[in-house]
């Protein structure tokens, strides 16, 4: 029974930072209307949560391993429960960005605890499975769910409520995890983690997106953009060096060896950057565009969270017993394609609901179900055992890194094609390119590995 209750409780921390990501996208409306901001604006409440959850994610794990699984889960929970607290009761647009940031920092403490007390709650390999299976679900229901969540808090309370709904559920999971998780057994470890380097990645991240991002207004702000740009390429280029350099870094370099590896967490990274830009514009086109309540937009994109999860179920190992995963990936990508190429066409055709209706089923439905197995399989394919790890750890990182600098990009490439729509088709086509990357380097590594086993 106890063991039952861990898993719930670790699940439950995972959902709540899935629903997260997913969660404001359809509230972006009418928080642009209170506070009056731009689009390229009001993706920032999106932009710094990525970040900041991909970029300490690796921090947060080996904290998790050094500090302690219960006292990561509820330090991070507690945290993540107040920045949902601020964002809830935010008057201004600058403090509801910076909870939102706080909210990416918890969820990155969270989330590798939450799988840890999974991990090793469960020992025997079939019942570890099953219970990883069953958090895995979690997070999956979460990202489907959000977006209709978040539609129906908007449309009937406020988006205010878009955060607060997180404090109640998370003060009764930490209560619970008090009592039921069992004590933290550190091991001591003499190697010292090169935590400067996580900080660094980071900022350095942070910097060179919002100088990228501003480039178009280069010629009002010259000195801001340019030393933000600057500042950030140094800081990135000094946190590569200690990677490189340092005796015990961060991140070991040696698990870039395998070309797989280098493979997956750069499809993470083109999949992250379409996939969030994609949620990100369809509760924009549905809204802005076609004139949907937030709550009627939410309905419409559930049975797409149900077509995902059927698949994971019942397709998903039928094609896994049939093909390897670089040629699984090249069929979640087509998906993707396809999917950014419908939404392109109907907003050629004055957006008939059917259309986009479809597109939203090949990316959310299809897609990214099949994508993102494919990339995780691969990312640990061909490495030991004892990195496995530290390979989800990066899959995961490159995945929401993807996220936020597509995004930002996507923002800033927009301004110079400006459209009477609130998705513009030059928006889609820089999704539908991310998407092409991902889909022309799988067949390049398709037919490297072809060669090479010959």
């Amino acid at each position: 029974m106890r063991k039952q209750v861990i898993l719930i409780l670790a699940s439950i921390g995972t959902f709540v930072e899935a629903l997260d990501i997913a969660i404001i996208n359809l509230t972006i409306p009418t928080i642009q209307e209170q506070f009056n901001i731009t689009n390229d604006t009001v993706q920032w409440l999106q932009t710094l949560y990525v970040l900041f959850f991909g970029g300490f994610l690796i921090i947060g794990g080996k904290l998790a391993d050094q500090v302690g699984r219960k006292k990561m889960f509820i330090g991070g929970g507690v945290l993540f429960m107040l920045a949902s607290l601020g964002a809830g009761l935010s008057e201004n647009f600058e403090s509801l960005a910076l909870f939102r940031a706080l909210q990416g920092f918890a969820a990155a403490l969270v989330m590798p605890a939450s799988l840890s007390l999974v991990t090793h709650t469960f020992q025997e390999p079939k019942e570890r499975s099953r219970a990883v299976g069953i958090f895995s679900s979690f997070a999956a229901i979460g990202s489907g769910s959000g977006l209709s969540i978040g539609g129906i808090i908007s449309t009937y309370w406020s988006w205010h409520w878009v955060f607060l709904i997180n404090v109640p559920i998370l003060a009764i999971t930490l209560l619970l995890s008090i009592y039921y998780i069992p004590k933290d057994e550190i091991k001591q470890d003499d190697l010292k983690t090169d935590y400067f380097s996580g900080f660094l990645l980071v900022i350095s991240l942070l910097l060179l997106t919002f100088g990228v991002q501003k480039l178009n207004s280069f010629q009002e702000n010259p000195y801001l953009i340019s030393s933000s740009l600057f500042i950030g390429a140094i800081f990135l280029l000094l946190a590569i060096h200690r990677i490189r350099t340092l005796e015990n870094p961060l991140i070991d370099p040696s698990i870039f060896k395998e070309r797989s590896v280098v493979l997956s967490n750069v499809g993470f990274f083109f999949l992250g950057a379409m996939f969030v830009g994609f949620l990100f514009s369809i509760s924009l086109m549905l809204q802005n565009d076609m004139h949907h309540t937030s709550a009627a937009a939410g309905l419409m994109l559930v049975p797409f969270s149900i077509l995902s999860a059927l698949i994971a179920k019942f397709i998903l190992p039928l094609i896994i017993k049939r093909i390897d995963p670089p040629k699984m990936g090249i069929l979640g990508m087509s998906f993707m394609v396809a999917g950014n190429l419908l939404l392109l066409l109907a907003t050629y055709l004055g957006h008939p609901l059917i259309i986009v209706l479809l597109a939203a089923a090949c990316i959310s439905g299809i897609g990214m179900t099949i994508c993102f197995t494919s990339l995780s399989v691969l990312g640990v394919r061909d490495i030991s055992q004892k990195d496995y790890g530290l390979a989800s750890s990066l899959t995961s990182t490159t995945y929401f890194l993807g996220a936020g600098i597509g995004l930002s990009f996507i923002t800033f490439i927009s301004q110079f094609f400006p459209s009477n729509l609130a998705v513009s088709p030059f928006s889609l086509l820089v999704l539908t390119s991310y998407a092409l990357c991902g889909l022309i380097l799988l067949i390049d590594f398709t037919k490297k590995d072809q060669h090479d086993s010959r």
